[in-house]
């Protein structure tokens, strides 16, 4: 039998296709790398200047008009408070529309309508979220600047996230398990409820990670609903007037004084650490409900 394979023509293809994937290789390892640089450079100029201001004082000391006496503590609890809203709140509506959108409702042109300004919304500039809060929880309904209609517009912020991400971790559970599930005669929100939420939980909770996190470092919405930089005192309810780590942040790197650079660099190391310590228990609680599945 006649070998029909050109061997040289083979090659050649094969040189082209090898130069193109070093380049891409190369492009791909740069990009990684100067992503790391920039990171590092960072990192390590903000906690440079935070070196010797960020101590026990700093964390349990209100903000000041002297650097050597302002401290986070106002704008450390104002964030715990804040997202003692936008968690529960944001979680709950999110999973239950994604629930009724994946589950219940018919898959019809008004269905794909809503998801796909679902979709849209999640891209919207997080001032108009604070717009919309500002007319409707500050105006409207009367909330004023306090906890409970910042937490509300949060939530309506990180919303869009959730729901895709829950529907994106429901759509993943196979449907074997749900037909085995009716098979045994459970009922549709039995199969539900013990079946797809707790397979979609990881997946679930790797979205309101993502969405809570970009919740604690919002500004801009905050700003809108004229939420106070400067606050020496602690809220005791939600109705109360607040302020939080990145308005705190924001307004120190404003004041003409050099020290207050040097004392928003400690605020900005409080707030990573608390970004950090939320999203690993956040993972840990994800990771726990993933090794039932």
């Amino acid at each position: 039998m006649e070998n029909k394979l050109d061997k040289p023509l083979v090659w050649k293809r094969m040189k082209g296709r090898l130069a193109q994937n070093a380049v891409l290789q190369a492009i791909f390892f740069v990009a990684t790398i100067f992503g790391l640089i920039v990171l590092a450079l960072l990192l390590s100029r903000v906690i440079i200047q935070a070196i010797g201001w960020l101590d026990g004082d700093f964390l349990n000391s209100f903000p000041s008009r002297r650097p050597e006496e302002a401290g986070i503590k106002s704008g450390l609890v104002g964030s715990l408070w804040l997202m003692m809203i936008v968690a529960p709140v944001s979680f709950i509506l999110g999973v239950g529309t994604a629930i009724y959108l994946e589950e219940y409702a018919r898959k019809n042109r008004f269905t794909a309508f809503i998801q796909t300004n679902i979709s849209n919304l999640a891209g919207v500039p997080s001032i108009v979220f604070g717009l919309l809060g500002l007319t409707v929880f500050v105006r409207e309904l009367g909330l004023g600047r306090s906890i409970l209609a910042a937490g509300l517009t949060m939530s309506l912020l990180v919303l869009p996230v959730i729901v895709v991400a829950a529907q994106e971790a429901i759509r993943a559970v196979p449907q074997q398990l749900r037909e085995a599930s009716y098979a045994m005669g459970a009922t549709k929100w039995q199969t539900i409820c013990r079946v797809v939420l707790p397979a979609a939980l990881p997946g679930m909770l790797t979205g309101a990670i993502l969405a809570l996190s970009r919740a604690i470092g919002e500004t801009a919405p905050l700003v809108v609903l004229g939420i106070p930089t400067f606050i020496a005192y602690l809220p005791s309810s939600v109705l109360d007037t607040f302020t939080v780590m990145p308005l705190q942040i924001y307004n120190w790197t404003g004041r003409p004084q050099e020290e207050f650079q040097h004392v928003a660099a400690a605020g900005i190391v409080v707030l990573l650490v608390f970004l950090i310590l939320m999203n690993s228990v956040a993972v840990l609680i994800r990771n726990k409900f993933q090794k039932r599945f």
